[in-house]
C-alpha cells in the first residue's frame, strides 16, 4: 500500500484560509514596523546658545590639542530632535550638525575621525559615513546641559536611524555618546 498525501488532501482548502490569514497578518506586522522606522525630523531650535566657555571635549588635529566648550559648539546653531535613545534617554535632543562643527574646525576633508568617550569607546568616521547619513552632535537633552551623568557631556546621534535603531533593523555602532575627545587621523 502506497501513502502518498498531497497538500490538497491533507489540507482542505477551507483550512488554507486560516495560514493565508496568518501570511496577511505578519506582511501587515511588517509593514506596520517600517511605518514606524521613520526618520526623526530635525528642526532649527529656539534655545539660546550656551554661555559656558569651560571646555568640555577637546580636538586632536596635527600635533595639536584644541580644547571646545559648549559655547563654542552652539555657537554654530542648534537644532532639535525628539527621540527615544537606545540606552534609555528619551526627550528633545538639542546639539549641531557634525558637518558644520567638523568645518568650523577644519577637519571636514579628513580621511578618518576618531571619536572617544570617557570609558575609551571609539567610533570611526569616515567622509563616506558623513555623506551617507547626517550627524546630530548632541549638546543638550530637553534643554538641559549634557552631563556625564545623561550621557554627555556630547552625543553623536543618527537621528534618520533613530527609530530603525530602536526596532533592531538598523545598527547602532556609530552612535556614541560621553564623548571627550576628536582626534583626525
Amino acid at each position: 500500500m502506497r501513502l502518498s498525501l498531497s497538500l490538497a488532501t491533507a489540507w482542505p482548502r477551507r483550512s488554507l484560509l486560516p495560514l493565508h490569514n496568518i501570511a496577511r497578518a505578519g506582511l501587515m506586522s511588517l509593514l506596520l514596523v517600517a511605518a514606524t522606522a521613520v526618520a526623526a525630523p530635525v528642526t532649527p531650535s529656539e534655545l539660546a546658545p550656551s554661555q559656558d566657555t569651560t571646555p568640555i571635549l577637546t580636538i586632536h588635529h596635527g600635533g595639536e590639542q584644541h580644547p571646545v566648550s559648549r559655547a563654542e559648539i552652539e555657537s554654530l546653531g542648534l537644532h532639535e530632535v525628539s527621540l527615544h535613545h537606545f540606552e534609555g534617554p528619551e526627550g528633545r535632543f538639542a546639539g549641531v550638525w557634525l558637518d558644520d562643527f567638523l568645518t568650523a574646525h577644519g577637519l571636514e576633508d579628513e580621511p578618518r575621525l576618531r571619536f572617544i568617550a570617557h570609558d575609551d569607546y571609539t567610533v570611526f568616521l569616515t567622509p563616506e559615513n558623513r555623506d551617507d547619513k547626517r550627524y546630530l552632535l548632541a549638546t543638550r537633552l530637553d534643554g538641559e546641559p549634557l552631563t556625564r551623568e545623561t550621557f554627555g557631556p556630547t552625543m553623536l546621534l543618527v537621528p534618520a536611524d533613530a527609530a530603525a535603531v530602536l526596532d533592531g533593523s538598523e545598527t547602532m555602532t556609530r552612535w556614541i555618546w560621553s564623548i571627550r575627545a576628536i582626534q583626525a587621523r
